[in-house]
């Protein structure tokens, strides 16, 4: 309480940085038309090309500002009292283990993992949110969820139905992706408590094609059903 790990100095800059710090304005105003990758790789690959001796200078520069921040970092520490300093590595902990999740949800998204299957309600507001009424996402949802809790069960019957269709095209999905991970070695990434899923045949792969073709099948009758309304 009262301290915050905003109040810690910060690590300066190392020489690359202090060269991209410097120099980025100036590569943006003679490249106006590159993307922001673009212009980041053009950076790097000048300071790769800049002699030794003037790397030097960024470098000497980050010495002196290195020991000028170990000073101030040994200052902060010193006025921090124990349940301050347990409540900073507690932060840090937090901090440490969302960056750990949000790196672990996007390695998942690159090896192509099948999203969750929707529920009833969810597909409900993908069909009906662009009509619905309300200034912010949040005023539309909370219309979407007074309208579906009115929904009779045979008027919610289709979009359960679409639902369960979902969790059939989930399950096959994942058993295929899971399969495929266990080719690469990624044995860590299959759900706990689950059996190595044994390689699948063409025709278990055309089950889960034919299981996808049901949802949509189905999507797309209740659409119809409903302009027919």
């Amino acid at each position: 309480r009262g301290i915050s790990s905003d109040e810690r100095p910060k690590r300066p800059l190392t020489g690359y940085f202090r060269f991209l710090k410097e120099n980025h304005s100036g590569f943006k105003q003679k490249n106006p038309e590159m993307s922001n990758v673009e212009l980041m790789r053009k950076i790097a690959g000048a300071w790769k090309a800049l002699p030794a001796s003037q790397k030097q200078v960024y470098e000497e520069a980050r010495k002196t500002d290195w020991q000028r921040y170990e000073q101030q970092l040994a200052t902060y520490k010193a006025q921090l009292t124990p349940a301050q300093a347990e409540a900073l590595r507690e932060e840090k902990r937090r901090r440490l283990a969302r960056r750990r999740l949000f790196k672990a949800k996007r390695e998942l998204t690159v090896l192509g993992k099948p999203k969750r299957p929707r529920t009833g309600f969810n597909i409900f507001v993908s069909e009906h949110f662009k009509e619905s009424e309300g200034i912010s996402p949040v005023a539309k949802l909370k219309q979407l969820f007074d309208g579906w809790q009115k929904l009779s069960d045979s008027q919610k019957q289709p979009y359960l139905q679409l639902a369960e269709d979902d969790k059939v095209r989930y399950e096959n999905e994942m058993t295929l992706w899971e399969t495929k991970m266990i080719e690469l070695g990624r044995e860590d990434l299959i759900r706990s408590g689950k059996q190595r899923p044994k390689k699948k045949s063409v025709e278990t792969a055309k089950q889960a094609e034919t299981a996808k073709a049901s949802s949509y099948e189905n999507k797309a009758k209740l659409k119809l059903e409903k302009s027919e309304e």
